[in-house]
């Protein structure tokens, strides 16, 4: 993907991406469209990719606490479908699905994204983090490491912005994707989790929770 000119602001074009007054287009020209009353659809599992990666690489630690078949099978791709970020989708390939604006979970994990997405378009966001689809075993595997699950790598899995979110998650199912209405978009640029109380403010994205365990993380991407 590229960064172009948002069209309501008219922002920079060489800033970086997700920052403010930015918003995304495409090779072939597409540009997305997000505003306020639409869902925020999660597609895929948070933290997966980054959970399956210290199931690689911290396996002799992680042995103590869980059984060799139920490592071996996180680690197995075939267990577990998700959109593979490497396959670099764009949004044309989220629209059958009803999206019209797309952002990839990767570095700093969905809130990063969440964080980014809605920050291009100036808006506010309210989503629950109970709503965002993990896996039991990115849970405990998270817990025995002491990181945040919704700040780790996640690779494929996926931000959405959709008119009708239900109607996207029943799309996504009949593809093999997992997917779950979090949220939805507000006026404002306010970014609230709803699951506390009143609810609290978004943080901004912090470094990814894999450089904990593994600080040169990056390079071992490719064993996903």
């Amino acid at each position: 993907t590229r960064f172009g000119t948002n069209r309501k602001s008219g922002s920079d074009p060489g800033r970086t991406p997700g920052t403010w007054g930015m918003r995304k287009f495409f090779a072939d020209g597409y540009f997305g469209q997000m505003e306020e009353g639409q869902d925020l659809v999660a597609a895929g599992y948070a933290g997966l990719a980054g959970t399956r990666l210290i199931a690689e690489t911290k396996r002799q630690e992680l042995t103590g606490r869980f059984a060799a078949g139920y490592l071996d099978r996180l680690a197995c791709f075939q267990e577990y479908p998700v959109v593979l970020e490497r396959e670099q989708r764009e949004l044309k390939d989220w629209e059958p699905f009803g999206a019209t604006e797309c952002e990839s979970a990767g570095e700093g994990g969905i809130l990063a994204a969440v964080w980014h997405l809605s920050g291009a378009y100036r808006l506010g966001v309210e989503f629950s983090l109970r709503k965002i689809p993990l896996k039991q075993e990115t849970i405990e595997i998270c817990e025995f490491f002491g990181l945040n699950p919704y700040r780790i790598y996640s690779g494929g899995c996926w931000l959405l912005a959709s008119k009708n979110g239900g109607r996207t998650v029943e799309e996504l199912a009949g593809q093999g994707v997992h997917g779950a209405v979090i949220g939805r978009i507000t006026k404002g640029i306010s970014r609230i989790i709803t699951d506390v109380g009143q609810g609290r403010f978004l943080n901004r994205p912090q470094p990814d929770e894999l450089e904990k365990v593994i600080p040169d993380w990056k390079q071992y991407r490719m064993l996903l």
